[in-house]
């Protein structure tokens, strides 16, 4: 049985003393959760919140993750953050190849192959993102793009226990647009038939495949209600403490 994980993506938000506001309004929703909650939660601020933000959920159910990383361990790459150093801040997760790096920062499969390979070489857990346009899936290429994006980067090589994958259209990506409930499930569905084949059966069936596009408290349920939905990255609902824990509490049945 898989553990819904919900994440949220606070993207280029929120300053040092916002965040910790919004901690604390989050870390009090969950300790009022019962204990067994069956659900697992993520926040990933901006790099240079993750200390800080370390040390305020420090002994909470609330797991710490990056935005983004380089694939190098280090050297002269200016502006950049290696997965050392995000591992250094206690942080557990890395999100890879969100639409906003592709389409904005030119980032392709080769290189956020090499990122997630550094990710889980690391012993944190990628959290793998693929998504089509509104072109695309207005074009019926759904499958093919989302294939492709798999297929890159995702071998036997990358342990299926480090990785996630996260679903997100891009033309639900902040636009206030949301997939049905069916036509996630159906992308989901196509996404662990195809770590099905490209890994194995049961490494596809242990992978968490996450929603992203537009979560919200009003349609979480909806969503998170599907057989092959595990969860959900969950973008500007998550900046607010009321609407994370609604969508939370939504995964945790």
């Amino acid at each position: 049985m898989r553990t819904p994980l919900i994440a949220g993506n606070w993207k280029m938000h929120k300053t040092l003393a916002e965040a910790r506001e919004l901690v604390a309004g989050i870390r009090a929703g969950i300790d009022k959760m019962p204990a067994d909650a069956d659900v697992q939660v993520l926040i990933c601020p901006p790099f240079q919140h993750l200390f800080p933000m370390a040390k305020a959920v420090a002994g909470s159910r609330i797991m710490l993750g990056a935005q983004n990383a380089h694939e190098e361990p280090q050297g002269a790459f200016t502006g950049e953050v290696s997965v050392p150093m995000i591992k250094d801040t206690g942080a557990t997760h890395v999100i890879i190849g969100h639409s906003e790096r592709r389409q904005l920062f030119g980032e392709k499969g080769d290189r956020l192959a090499r990122k997630v390979r550094t990710v889980v070489d690391s012993h944190l857990t990628a959290i793998y993102c693929v998504g089509e346009t509104l072109e695309q899936r207005e074009a019926g290429q759904t499958e093919q793009v989302v294939r492709k994006q798999i297929d890159e980067v995702i071998n036997r090589e990358v342990r299926a226990d480090r990785l996630a994958v996260a679903y997100e259209p891009v033309w639900a990506i902040g636009t206030g647009r949301t997939a049905t409930p069916e036509q996630a499930q159906d992308a989901h569905a196509f996404i662990r038939k195809r770590l099905a084949a490209t890994l194995d059966p049961a490494s596809a069936d242990s992978i968490r495949i996450l929603y992203g596009g537009s979560v919200k408290p009003g349609n979480a349920a909806g969503l998170l209600g599907r057989p092959d939905i595990d969860g959900a990255l969950v973008g500007g609902a998550c900046l607010v403490a009321e609407d994370f824990l609604a969508i939370i509490s939504a995964a945790s049945g």
